[in-house]
């Protein structure tokens, strides 16, 4: 279970890509577009889906639709999906000779294809993808579904090299057992109902893809109702912003996701923005002096930066979680509301053009020991932006 959970957070850290369009093939599946609708609001009580938030702030869930969470995870499409399925891209030959993984397109659906052995005597198995996961700047992995259980898929997709093996999944091996656990699916997803035992056994028909607004400002139907009656009432119990939640709570709606995979103390999807996060997950307690990896520990990694420890910030002090963020100086200009670069310590050979990225100097990108790709008999581990503030040397930027 864990392993499976390390590989979907790593899918979690994944920036929104700027490739689109990549498949040749038919558009999404009347069956896709069905299921779709049913995706855009959940039966819980309450819970309406983005639609219903867009006629009053149309520009927020425009924009907001545009960023790695709401594209962490998605119904399978021509967009969707970031590898090619043209013939001359579309094979995965492994370590294995005698394996090789064939990807295609039929009828606006998408498959993953096992094929071991030399014809006439090769055996080969199929499975259809069925969930995305990962927005697609440093790559993406995907689920299918046997009956009502979840597995991962043995290929996925990184940006840099394509098709590869899943991550923890030995080169030359078949493998399309790995099941998807709930934690998984509660921080790659708004919702989703797990109807165990078996831990992968879900509703198909009731999981909400991606990170909707709901997942941080709670049920809408209430704010909705307010609203459309023209009620005058005070409305703020009907909805919650966190930006009004306090520091620790701002920093559970984060931690949610972004502190470590824990173990349940209530059922899985139970929390709710504004509430406290340690009644419902009982997240991990590293040792302080053992190194935090950078994959899926952004908040313990904060939490040890000075500069959170002597000031008021919170994520949200960098993060606008309403729109795609990918500017390094847009970053900077958030340190330099606190730092003067005059009183940093490069500033005398470079002078004023460090203003423009304190990022890759203070929070370097760093490889993760987590994710591990075996591809081409090398093991490949994916950059992540650590976010432990503070002073690095040159080596161990690297690291």
């Amino acid at each position: 279970m864990r392993s499976a959970l390390m590989l979907l957070l790593w899918a979690a850290a994944f920036q929104v890509s700027a490739q689109t369009g990549t498949l040749q093939s038919s558009p999404k599946s009347k069956l896709a577009q069905e299921t779709q609708s049913k995706l855009d609001s959940t039966q819980r009580e309450g819970y309406m889906g983005d639609k219903a938030c867009e006629p009053c702030h149309s520009d927020i869930v425009q924009s907001y639709h545009g960023t790695t969470h709401f594209l962490t995870s998605q119904l399978p499409d021509q967009t969707s999906i970031l590898g090619k399925f043209t013939p001359d891209s579309n094979v995965l030959k492994t370590s294995n000779p005698d394996l090789l993984f064939r990807m295609e397109a039929k009828g606006g659906d998408f498959f993953q294809t096992a094929v071991e052995g030399i014809p006439p005597y090769a055996i080969s198995r199929t499975e259809k993808f069925g969930l995305v996961i990962g927005s697609g700047n440093k790559g993406q992995t995907y689920l299918y579904w046997k009956h009502d259980e979840l597995f991962q898929l043995p290929v996925s997709y990184w940006t840099e090299i394509g098709w590869v093996n899943s991550p923890g999944y030995r080169d030359g091996v078949a493998n399309f057992e790995r099941p998807i656990i709930p934690r998984c699916l509660e921080c790659h997803a708004t919702y989703a109902e797990a109807v165990p035992p078996p831990a992968n056994r879900y509703n198909p028909s009731d999981i909400v893809v991606g990170i909707s607004c709901e997942k941080c400002h709670g049920p809408g139907e209430a704010h909705i109702q307010h609203f459309r009656s023209k009620g005058t009432a005070d409305s703020s119990s009907a909805i919650v912003n966190p930006a009004h939640f306090s520091r620790d709570r701002q920093t559970d709606l984060c931690a949610w996701c972004h502190a470590g995979h824990g173990t349940a103390v209530q059922p899985w999807f139970s929390y709710k923005p504004g509430e406290q996060l340690d009644k419902y997950i009982d997240l991990p307690r590293p040792d302080p002096n053992a190194p935090i990896d950078v994959h899926g520990s952004q908040v313990e990694l904060l939490k040890k930066s000075r500069c959170f420890q002597s000031s008021p910030m919170t994520c949200v002090t960098c993060h606008d979680v309403h729109k795609p963020q990918h500017d390094l100086a847009d970053f900077s200009r958030r340190c330099l509301s606190c730092h003067a670069i005059q009183n940093c310590g490069i500033f005398p050979k470079r002078g004023p053009a460090i203003a423009n990225n304190c990022i890759d100097c203070h929070m370097p990108s760093q490889e993760t020991n987590l994710i591990v790709f075996d591809v081409n008999g090398k093991k490949v581990r994916p950059g992540v932006r650590n976010h432990w503030i503070k002073i690095y040397d040159q080596d161990n930027a690297k690291k």
